[in-house]
């Protein structure tokens, strides 16, 4: 397994649900996030929820700088979405950093796979040990709501 790397000096990460900023998320996702435009506050209250949250924040004033949610079992199957580092905080590798901590968090679950699906963060998550899948013509999707304003095809990534 590759080895985590470290976040950038002065934040943390928590899985503490209640540290989550979650208007402070759905601005984020709703507004800036192709998988996610308009996505309801309730809906996003929904997902936030019945996930297992990741919130990194800055150490010194407690801020909310990036999210990432994952669904889940813990026994043998996870789905990481809803990834997002705030922009000014990018190029800290924070988004590295916080994808690592779930991957770290999740080992000890013996989970067989760890899913996720984006349009352009793959060497984010490459260095962190996600590949292209082997066997893409064995995965199917039932896909019941598009992401209103991505006119590409990412199944199921909201």
């Amino acid at each position: 397994m590759k080895d985590t790397p470290p976040l950038a000096e002065g934040y943390e990460i928590s899985t503490d649900p209640a540290r989550i900023d979650a208007e402070r998320v759905h601005r984020w996702l709703s507004t800036d996030a192709y998988w996610a435009l308009g996505r309801a506050r309730e809906k996003q209250d929904r997902a936030i929820a019945a996930s297992l949250n990741f919130g990194v924040y800055d150490s010194a004033s407690g801020e909310q700088v990036a999210y990432a949610r994952v669904v889940t079992d813990l026994a043998t199957f996870a789905w990481l979405c809803d990834v997002y580092v705030d922009p000014t905080v990018r190029g800290k590798g924070i988004g590295t950093s916080l994808v690592a901590a779930v991957r770290e968090h999740l080992l000890p679950h013996g989970l067989r796979r760890i899913l996720l699906a984006t349009a352009d963060a793959h060497g984010v998550y490459e260095k962190v040990g996600f590949r292209a899948l082997e066997d893409p013509d064995r995965w199917m999707a039932l896909i019941l709501e598009r992401p209103r304003a991505f006119s590409g095809d990412l199944s199921g990534t909201s």
